[in-house]
């Protein structure tokens, strides 16, 4: 499936709390693996025996409708990792991953994941922050998408993104994941244009600036003015 690379597995939120020692015992279990731009990772409906770590590159979490429309559900980059609720639950995969980018991750069999969850007690406990995590961002999503203020869902989506990918300046909070337009679209259900719209609007106003990374820093009041009921 691939060489061994050396990467570093205490940035991945899975493996943080662990020591060396621990690290090295997880890292011989791994096994790496490469994927191009637009390469099928997993289909919705399908049945896999591995998660996924990414260690470079971007993926996306689709579901498409009756009428071939695809909603994006979720963007992981490096450092994070999906496929894990078919492995505990037994179940089919919920939805299609598809690299946005050339990506290479770490991959872990069912039979490995379950020896390293019942032997590291820190492993479950961080697994668990993270599926409590993803449970929030689901409840976060409902609320956005109950809104009908293109405005209002667009700040929900920013505050739900900035606990996950917010890095505190002077200025805001920058978001360190890159979104075009269209992915801001497909995670808010509004068309692009409205969400062009809202975004230019926001620039010239002054609540938000697009980095030279392509990063968007958000001014710190866009994220709580209004938002009271939907963050608590």
């Amino acid at each position: 499936m691939g060489r061994r690379e050396n990467v570093h597995l205490n940035s991945i939120e899975l493996f943080s709390s662990l020591t060396d020692e621990e690290l090295r015992v997880i890292d011989k279990r791994l096994v790496v693996k490469r994927f191009s731009k637009n390469e099928v990772i997993l289909h919705e409906e399908d049945t896999h025996e591995y998660m996924y770590i990414i260690l470079s590159g971007k993926v996306k979490v689709i579901q498409m409708t009756e009428d071939g429309k695809e909603i994006l559900l979720a963007i992981h980059q490096a450092g994070e990792l999906f496929g894990e609720m078919s492995l505990i639950d037994g179940k089919t995969s919920p939805a299609t991953v598809v690299a946005t980018e050339d990506c290479t991750v770490n991959i872990i069999s069912k039979k490995e994941f379950y020896s390293s969850i019942h032997t590291q007690k820190k492993i479950l406990d961080n697994l668990l922050q993270i599926l409590c995590s993803r449970l929030r961002e689901s409840w976060g999503t409902i609320q956005m998408l109950n809104l009908k203020n293109a405005s209002e869902r667009i700040k929900i989506l920013f505050f739900m993104l900035s606990n996950k990918y917010g890095k505190t300046t002077a200025e805001g909070i920058t978001l360190h994941i890159k979104l075009t337009h269209k992915d801001i679209a497909e995670m808010s259900g509004m068309t692009r244009e409205t969400v062009t719209r809202v975004i230019d609007k926001w620039q010239k106003d002054g609540e938000i600036n697009i980095l030279s990374n392509k990063y968007i820093q958000v001014r710190w009041g866009l994220l709580t003015e209004g938002l009271k009921p939907f963050i608590q």
